[in-house]
């Protein structure tokens, strides 16, 4: 994939073209390379379409109370705290 190189200001005022591209943007100042720019691609509308459908069939097969949805994030951040202790011993 080719890298299209901008001057700064260049980079600037056209940035939400650039994060709306696939390409790499080489960021110049006064010729020289100053940094590169790489979008990340969003979720798309199939995959955002996916997920909704998936969540339906979630709600259906395990239908859960608030208290109940409550507790379960409760215990997932107890989890996700434990899990992260665990990596900082390492």
């Amino acid at each position: 994939m080719e890298t299209t190189k901008v001057g700064i200001r260049e980079f600037r005022s056209g940035l939400a073209d650039y994060i709306a591209s696939d390409r790499p943007v080489a960021v110049t100042r006064h010729g020289q390379t100053v940094g590169i720019f790489i979008p990340t691609p969003g979720p798309s509308q199939a995959d955002l379409l996916a997920l909704a459908q998936a969540s339906v069939k979630l709600r259906a097969v395990m239908p859960l109370g608030e208290d109940e949805v409550d507790a379960l994030v409760k215990d997932f951040k107890v989890a996700r705290k434990a899990a992260a202790r665990q990596r900082k011993r390492r």
